[in-house]
């Protein structure tokens, strides 16, 4: 089965991992993605400041007007400006999963190379914003983590470290993202991309850790279409990456049904564990190259903010 296409999509044609592995490392990909997003008049999913409210306090000469909470004046009939305890630029930490279940790759990219393709695209849409990376790749051949800075060249040292982190071992994304909770006292952005292969329940604990060390959370479920879709025919061998001595013969047609329940059912209570919690989910195909999949992530933020501001206003 072939990637996905989309011929009218203009810039993003040219962002396919696979037809970009030629030219090399990941900094071009993820140059050519940000370029692709700004010449459809997109603006960057991730903010670029991280605040927290204090108080309110009312409103003098010299204050900015765009201090004005208007909806505190909507309900006093007077001014008041908002103050934060801190203003700075953004701390953001990428963890990549590189166990073994991320090297299937389908007809497209494995998963592994799409999810260093979206890591990078991040990392340089937020340090041209000034903010600080770190990064996190969990597997048996992931290297040391790396600290969080804006500096120049600290790009290219992302992206070293992801070109060499391989798929290998069965890590479980739980146990990483416990031990950055633990380590990351500064509030900020953690990304995840990963397949998510680990009990549920493991995975949604360690998204209730990071949240209650007041993180803000992003996961990417990056899936290939194979998996979303099972279109396999004739007789198949089904061999886990993570196990690949416990391969099984299997007839497709006979087990279509019951494998595309279970995952589905298994996405759809990820997705619904992760907003529960006051993370933001969005699947990630690898036929989908890594600038429209930023791009269709910040459409589906924007649309649920919509959504949650229309039902307040109704509540009212």
């Amino acid at each position: 089965m072939s990637p996905q296409t989309r011929p009218d999509d203009g810039p993003d044609d040219v962002l396919d991992p696979t037809a970009l592995a030629r030219f090399g490392r990941l900094e071009l990909l993820a140059r050519l993605a940000v370029e692709g997003m700004n010449a459809g008049s997109h603006r960057s999913p991730f903010k670029g400041s991280s605040v927290e409210f204090a108080e309110h306090r009312q409103y003098g000469p010299g204050d900015e007007i765009r201090r004005v909470d208007w909806r505190a004046y909507g309900k006093s009939d007077r001014y008041f400006v908002k103050e934060y305890e801190e203003e700075t630029n953004l701390n953001a930490y990428l963890v990549v999963d590189s166990s073994a279940s991320m090297a299937y790759a389908g007809a497209g990219s494995t998963k592994l190379e799409h999810a260093r393709a979206l890591a990078a695209t991040v990392a340089y849409l937020m340090l041209k914003q000034r903010d600080a990376v770190g990064l996190v790749a969990f597997g048996t051949t992931a290297g040391e983590p790396i600290p969080a800075r804006s500096a120049p060249g600290h790009f290219a040292v992302l992206c070293r470290a992801l070109e060499l982190a391989e798929a290998a071992g069965e890590t479980p994304p739980s146990a990483a993202l416990n031990e950055l909770a633990g380590r990351v006292d500064r509030r900020g952005l953690v990304v995840i991309l990963t397949d998510a292969f680990e009990p549920l329940p493991d995975l949604i604990e360690a998204l209730r850790h990071l949240r209650h060390r007041r993180h803000e959370v992003l996961l990417l479920h990056v899936l290939a279409p194979e998996e979303e879709e099972f279109p396999f025919r004739g007789p198949t061998r089904l061999r886990p990456l993570e196990h690949p001595g416990d391969a099984r013969d299997v007839d497709p047609a006979a087990v279509r049904a019951a494998y595309l329940r279970r995952f589905r059912a298994f996405c759809n209570d990820l997705e619904g564990g992760a907003l529960a919690l006051g993370c933001d989910y969005h699947r990630a195909s690898t036929a989908e190259p890594p600038g429209r999949t930023l791009l269709d992530y910040l459409a589906a933020r924007s649309a649920r903010k919509g959504r949650r501001g229309a039902s307040a206003e109704g509540g009212r």
